[in-house]
């Protein structure tokens, strides 16, 4: 691996584990056994090296999403094998990583608005269409509203005013708040696909924990 590289993977873990503003170029140096002068031969600042991670990680996801949809029998399997993915992603994540960017990131923060607002806007209203055609879903949904609503539901259990994060964690509130939404758009037939897919989570996470 090249020597970049090995910096923007060890910064990247160190973000998503302690949050950003916390982590120093210090740290990631010394995590890596190398000087703070080679890490600023390829990044003039922390800010630069935040958006590099920023990017990859926008990449990373975005290649995951498009392979989800080839991997699902229909919309709802689409819904539960991307929860799966994230549940993984969210076991690791400081969730006060958004608030950092945002308030000392701004040009990472606004590649996470445009990841938000056009990539995953096409994925769910992708995602609502197919549902709809396969009769998972309900007919009359307005897709660009619920489209728009089940983004910033994704992003809801970061804001620590509406969830503390001593209180909760991400991983249950993303779960939580897609079967919320799933049920508000499904079927009969929708519901009891989605109670499947629910049964079938339910004894695989206690088979890994009997194990």
């Amino acid at each position: 691996m090249e020597v970049k590289e090995r910096i923007l993977e060890k910064a990247g873990e160190l973000f998503m584990r302690y949050g950003i503003r916390s982590i120093t170029m210090d740290e990631i140096a010394g995590q890596l056994g190398i000087s703070k002068k080679t890490i600023y031969q390829f990044f003039t600042d922390k800010d630069e090296m935040v958006a590099a991670v920023i990017d990859l990680e926008v990449q990373k996801n975005e290649m995951e999403c498009m392979q989800f949809r080839k991997q699902s029998a229909n919309a709802i399997e689409q819904i539960f094998i991307a929860l799966e993915s994230m549940e993984e992603m969210l076991q690791a994540m400081n969730p006060q990583i958004l608030y950092d960017l945002e308030k000392h990131h701004p040009r990472s923060y606004k590649k996470i608005r445009e990841y938000k607002y056009q990539f995953l806007y096409r994925e769910i209203t992708d995602n609502l269409q197919w549902g709809i055609a396969e009769g998972l879903y309900r007919p009359e949904l307005n897709i660009d509203i619920l489209s728009k609503v089940r983004i910033e539901m994704a992003f809801m259990p970061f804001n620590p005013d509406v969830f503390p994060h001593t209180r909760y964690r991400l991983t249950e509130l993303n779960y939580e708040l897609a079967i919320y939404f799933l049920f508000g758009i499904a079927t009969e037939q929708g519901r009891r696909l989605t109670e499947k897919y629910i049964t079938e989570r339910k004894k695989k996470s206690s088979h890994e924990h009997t194990v």
